[in-house]
């Protein structure tokens, strides 16, 4: 029987995360929504009695590994270069934020000071699994968008560790300990965190240089040890795990040298199905009753969150820099709280209530009510507010081009010439390095992956051009952009007709293999460019038609239509639309043409015909 509820609860989650794809909106709140309706409403599930004593235990672990996903994205070389803004938000912001809301738990909602404070401490961490799909749908300008994207990057391991810390130190105390022995336990506790992740990250680090763990097991190898880490460091000392994780993921990080792209993205998987598994299984452990605790002045509360402490945590962090007001303004509006607020306030609260601690059973029912309220009301209002405020970008006019090969880089410098905003993205490290040398951005990684969340400027992304040789790529691109900007905004390369009844190809990916018409292979364009053809432009006018383009330039490949001016300025951008196979509309007066030009070695004449047509001339 049990075999079947976890069955169940894989489907469900699958089918929270799909109608949240569908919707546009953070998964978190359908996945909340399920476990409400499993949980307290229909009694179906029961996580206590599914898992039993496991079920702590598998929380613990779950939080562990999201954690260490989250710290691997922390590189201190990045954190050099962020704004005043994100490191103030993330230290006396953070102070602010839970000192602000502790105390209103504490005098408002009468909770035990302990409580109030773990709570306080908890509910300072925002996530990028729910601040990524909120700025994707909301544009806002680049100042927001990067403050608040960084902001949810950084805080989410240092909020976490800074809970952890708090936890510690209130447990401490409430033991009956003195001042002096909470200071011991609490440096103890820091200290063997500090020391076990560090020592695991330099044995993996170890490991992975000189090749004792094969290339197959760094997966599986490295979540063995966060594992085997996060299990010693709480043996040790209570609740040190998750810094021990946290400094783990940190230090393989920034190891300069060191290949943890599959590490990542297998974790980002990982993640994604205990995100999922735990968001359900935390709201299912809600009790109606525990709802039922909560008074009105929960509502106060929940104002004081939205109202008070995050408007007070922005005047402060933004204190003295140019920042606009109605930036300002915004930032104060946008905070969801996500998954390491449910997570880990869940473990807290389970090991205060094991403790008998008071009010302890109050904890998660009000983390859960600020995240559902947060992630909901400010889903429904950043389009709104941004709009009211004159923040939000206007309409994307950026390309992303899957692929950063030869053909990818010699067309995304032709577009670039004519101002048109091109992105590359590649997983080959060597591809991304020529790109950038030719002034390109390019992001280097899977574009379909949480990581690009973060890092692709996908708010300013119009259209998507699959220009890679290998056809997975393509395919994957394809069917994701295809739902995140509308299929028709999204074009691949041909495909041999052989491969695609082989590989099964979905639909959508068959209908958008329609770039650059009949000749949109990428043999025959890497053929042109390898031989110095080169991308150009050339406007269409009533002196130069477009049948007379297409006599002068039988060989070209046409590539792109511009409509507008080369120099018109942001607010009027260059209209460009693909030629495709089922193009009906050609390129009319006052338009330009990009074309693939070939070399003019190539439009002399053959030494053959030339040799031929000699002998004639002899002959007569």
């Amino acid at each position: 029987m049990s075999a079947i509820y976890i069955a169940g609860i894989a489907l469900c989650s699958v089918l929270a995360q799909w109608v949240a794809w569908a919707f546009r909106v953070p998964a978190i709140l359908f996945l909340l929504l399920t476990g409400l309706l499993l949980g307290p409403f229909s009694g179906v599930l029961d996580p206590d009695a599914l898992l039993g004593d496991l079920l702590f235990p598998v929380v613990s672990l779950s939080v562990a590994v999201i954690l260490f996903e989250g710290s691997l994205t922390l590189h201190f070389r990045e954190l050099k270069g962020i704004s005043k803004v994100v490191r103030n938000l993330c230290s006396i912001g953070m102070l602010m934020t839970c000192v602000v809301i502790s105390l209103s738990a504490y005098w408002l909602l009468e909770l035990n000071w302990r409580v109030a404070a773990v709570l306080g401490a908890v509910l300072v961490v925002t996530g990028p699994t729910v601040i990524a799909p909120l700025l994707n749908s909301m544009r806002p300008t680049q100042d927001i968008d990067r403050i608040l994207r960084w902001e949810g990057i950084v805080i989410d391991p240092i909020g976490a560790l800074f809970a952890v810390l708090v936890f510690e130190a209130v447990m401490l105390v409430g033991q009956g300990e003195v001042l002096s022995h909470t200071i011991i336990a609490l440096v103890k506790t820091v200290g063997v965190g500090l020391s076990i992740g560090v020592v695991s990250g330099w044995i993996t680090t170890q490991l992975m240089r000189r090749e004792w763990l094969p290339f197959e097991l760094h997966k599986f190898g490295i979540l063995a040890l966060v594992l085997i880490s996060f299990s010693i460091s709480n043996h040790l000392s209570h609740e040190s795990g998750l810094l021990a994780v946290t400094v783990f993921g940190i230090w393989l990080a920034n190891q300069d040298d060191l290949e943890i792209d599959s590490v990542l993205e297998f974790k980002e998987d990982l993640s994604m199905i205990l995100i999922s598994t735990l968001f359900i299984l935390l709201a299912a452990r809600l009790q109606l009753s525990d709802l039922m605790m909560l008074d009105s002045d929960v509502f106060i509360f929940l104002a004081i969150v939205l109202f008070i402490a995050r408007p007070l945590c922005i005047a402060i962090s933004t204190f003295g820099t140019d920042l606009p007001m109605k930036s300002r303004l915004v930032l104060a509006w946008i905070a969801p709280r996500g998954i390491v607020a449910a997570a880990v306030g869940s473990v807290f609260a389970l090991s205060m209530i094991e403790a008998g601690v008071a009010d302890a059973e109050k904890m998660v029912p009000l983390i859960f009510t600020v995240i559902i309220v947060t992630v909901v009301l400010q889903s429904l209002t950043a389009i709104p507010v941004a709009k009211l405020l004159g923040v939000r970008q206007p309409s994307p006019n950026t390309i992303l081009i899957i692929g950063a090969n030869h053909v990818s880089r010699a067309i995304a410098r032709g577009l670039k010439e004519q101002n048109i905003p091109v992105h590359l993205s590649d997983p080959a490290w060597e591809n991304c390095k020529m790109a950038r040398m030719d002034g390109l951005p390019c992001y280097y990684g899977n574009p379909q992956s949480e990581h690009a969340e973060r890092y692709l400027p996908l708010t300013t992304i119009r259209s998507v051009l699959a220009l890679s040789p290998n056809r997975h790529h393509n395919a994957l691109g394809v069917q994701y952009f295809s739902h995140l900007l509308n299929e028709k905004n999204v074009f691949s390369l041909r495909s041999s007709s052989s491969h695609a009844k082989a590989n099964k190809d979905s639909a959508t990916f068959l209908s958008r293999q329609i770039l650059f018409g009949e000749n949109g292979a990428y043999a025959r364009l890497s053929s042109v460019i390898a031989k110095g053809g080169k991308v150009s432009a050339t406007r269409i006018s009533e002196e130069f038609s477009w049948q007379q383009y297409l006599e002068m330039n039988s060989e070209a490949i046409p590539l792109f239509i511009l409509k507008g001016d080369k120099d018109s300025d942001e607010d009027a951008p260059v209209k460009m639309r693909p030629f495709t196979s089922d193009m009906e509309k050609p390129p009319q007066e006052g338009e330009r043409v990009i074309a693939l030009q070939p070399p003019k070695i190539s439009v002399l004449k053959d030494p053959a015909n030339n040799k031929a047509k000699d002998n004639k001339k002899d002959e007569s």
